[in-house]
């Protein structure tokens, strides 16, 4: 009877602490071992007494830290949140399949730099797994909604649906893309200088004496690709290299399949220098050099070769390709500092990274004939 007119007695809307838990301090008690008022507390609490200048004297500021810390006080985030209307989340959002499981993935050492970043920007992340594999709707025309969660979001990938984006970006929610972007209009983005990387790669070449120089490319028109393929065609032209349609090669060209008769076609053509294109795939490096292998051509005796990025993680133990390194950790980083800009009211910019040119061991001087 006692245990039941106990329980009719308790605070509505409000559960009794679990047996042998404390319940979590609340404010007022704070304010009641501090002697002063709850909003004073708050203030003190929350920091913005000193954000606004709210006269709080440092005597009345060392009491509710005092006691606060007596009795073990914590704010409740999702109070602090709400009151402040945001989360301090930042979404990452993947339109490739996806998250790596191997450490030496190329998307790896773009997460780690976002990892960082917003741990020292003060944020949580949240992963949206809606890639291309299927995550949870990935494929509807909301996919992108539940993004919203989080005060802005990161993008990653060659193909996101320039629809979906252009909808957040009309709302006015924060979206940085990892990745030069051309559209849509008002989208914010990060992307490495691929124009001046491969146009220095190609300059190299020539330095060391190439005069007729081929690109292997995927058949993408990715914004990665073409400027990979608009630097490699000005390094031709400031080079004084025939730069024609000739000289780029895409995966399903109608001149047929990238194999070694045609590697040795372009060889007895006067080609000396073979360069691809690196992509999430690697698709185009695999196929030169599988091409050139079979070939039996020495490289880079007879043939020199270059990558424009980096080998995928399955071909790195080779001889390290000329080519550049692409910033992947500071891409990351500097993505989460645009979108946190963003999220304070920012203007959305794009903001080009350069690449670090690589030597390699897979070029060197064009064979005699």
């Amino acid at each position: 009877m006692v245990a039941k007119e106990a329980a009719g007695r308790a605070r509505p809307g409000r559960a009794p602490a679990p047996a042998g838990r404390r319940a979590r301090p609340r404010q007022a008690e704070v304010a009641r071992l501090a002697g002063v008022s709850q909003a004073t507390v708050s203030l003190v609490l929350s920091g913005r007494d000193l954000a606004t200048g709210r006269p709080i004297s440092a005597e009345t500021r060392a009491k509710v830290l005092d006691a606060a810390h007596s009795l073990g006080y914590v704010p409740d985030p999702a109070a602090s949140r709400l009151a402040a209307a945001r989360n301090n989340l930042l979404g990452v959002f993947s339109f490739t399949a996806t998250f790596p499981t191997d450490v030496r993935h190329s998307y790896y050492p773009f997460l780690v730099g976002v990892e960082q970043e917003a741990a020292a920007q003060g944020y949580d992340l949240v992963l949206f797994t809606g890639s291309s594999t299927g995550g949870a709707g990935a494929g509807g025309a909301g996919a992108l909604n539940r993004v919203r969660l989080a005060d802005g979001c990161l993008f990653l990938g060659r193909h996101a649906p320039a629809d979906a984006l252009r909808r957040l970006v009309a709302d006015d929610f924060p979206v940085v893309h990892v990745g030069r972007r051309d559209e849509p209009e008002g989208l914010a983005w990060v992307g490495a200088d691929y124009v001046s990387a491969s146009r220095e790669v190609v300059t190299a070449l020539a330095g060391l004496g190439h005069r007729r120089v081929l690109l292997v490319r995927e058949d993408d028109d990715a914004p990665a690709s073409t400027d990979r393929e608009r630097g490699f065609l000005d390094g031709l032209a400031a080079s004084g290299l025939p730069a024609g349609p000739d000289a780029v090669f895409r995966s399903g060209d109608p001149r047929g399949d990238l194999t070694a008769d045609r590697v040795r076609a372009w060889v007895a053509d006067g080609v000396t220098a073979f360069v691809a294109e690196e992509t999430d795939t690697g698709a185009a490096w695999r196929a030169l050099r599988t091409a050139v292998d079979a070939t039996g051509l020495d490289c880079p005796g007879q043939v020199s070769l270059a990558l424009l990025g980096s080998p995928p993680a399955d071909l790195a133990d080779g001889p390290a390709p000329m080519g550049f390194d692409i910033p992947r950790p500071a891409l990351g980083a500097e993505a989460v500092r645009l979108l946190a800009t963003r999220i304070a009211g920012g203007p959305a910019e794009g903001t080009l990274v350069a690449c670090a040119f690589r030597a390699g061991a897979t070029a060197g001087p064009p064979a005699v004939p």
